[in-house]
């Protein structure tokens, strides 16, 4: 059974993250409006009656903008740690919301998701690992720095997101004020792609097949100069840029079989009850 994945917006105007199996799915964040995650799933051709749970990384508003209003519509049940749904300050129903704690296991049908605590400054962050019949694809984003869970996480993963916010020559150059310069670099801000990249380096396993890029900044980083820089060391591995514009490609990967080639939706090919089904 294959996992299908796909970022309907990564960046610090919105996060979406859609990983699901052939009947099943979850997101990771709704950091866009209802309509928009709406608007884009329908383009990818992705049912939202296939999505079975939201998790949430963290109370940022880039990460939370839509998720009282999506996960009310289509009465889902929400997987937030008990600070972060203090922080958001988020009226969410109670009977449908369920906390999150470290190395967390939560069986949504097929999919284990596996959540983890992670260096951020928020109130309890988290990262988390989607997993169905031994295939694994992480949601790595929002990360000051790289500690023992996450090497531990990404080394298990087929397919990851995997934050490179920022080059740090054109942030130290930029025109961001000091204490937002410090703030990202503190630790417990982003990313940077040469930390990402030296985890892809030193502790990517040998059956990944996919690594998408996320949560570039606008200001500090170059979408073109980051995937040279993995391009030239990836392998076989695919690379790609998930935008902070438009939803990505939706991608799949298989234990039996991983392919570089984009899932297409062509509704032309589909009659209008079957729109729903990959």
């Amino acid at each position: 059974m294959a996992l299908y994945f796909t970022s309907i917006n990564s960046g610090s105007n919105g996060n979406c993250y859609y990983v699901g199996n052939e009947t099943e799915a979850v997101l990771v964040d709704v950091g866009l409006t209802c309509k928009e995650v709406e608007k884009r799933m329908s383009r990818l051709g992705l049912s939202i009656e296939k999505v079975k749970a939201i998790f949430i990384s963290h109370e940022h508003s880039d990460h939370i903008k839509g998720l009282a209003v999506f996960a009310k519509k289509y009465k889902l049940p929400v997987y937030i740690s008990v600070a972060t749904l203090k922080s958001s300050k988020l009226s969410l129903d109670e009977q449908n919301t369920f906390g999150l704690s470290h190395t967390q296991n939560i069986q949504i049908g097929k999919l284990n998701i596996t959540a983890f605590s992670k260096f951020h400054d928020a109130a309890d962050p988290y990262s988390f690992t989607i997993e169905c019949n031994e295939v694994r694809v992480g949601v790595f984003t929002d990360i000051g720095s790289v500690c023992d869970r996450l090497v531990t996480q990404f080394k298990r993963c087929h397919a990851a997101f995997l934050e490179a916010n920022y080059c740090t020559n054109m942030l130290a150059n930029g025109r961001y004020p000091y204490f937002l310069k410090q703030r990202i670099t503190s630790g417990r801000g982003h990313l940077s792609n040469a930390q990402a990249l030296d985890l892809f380096l030193n502790h990517r396993p040998d059956y990944m097949t996919h690594l998408l890029l996320s949560h570039l900044s606008k200001d500090n980083n170059n979408p073109l100069l980051v995937e040279e820089m993995f391009n030239k060391v990836a392998g076989d591995i695919l690379i790609k840029i998930a935008s902070r514009d438009q939803e990505s490609e939706v991608y799949f990967v298989s234990a039996a079989k991983n392919t570089e080639t984009p899932y297409h939706f062509d509704p032309s090919l589909y009659q209008p009850e079957q729109l729903n089904l990959f």
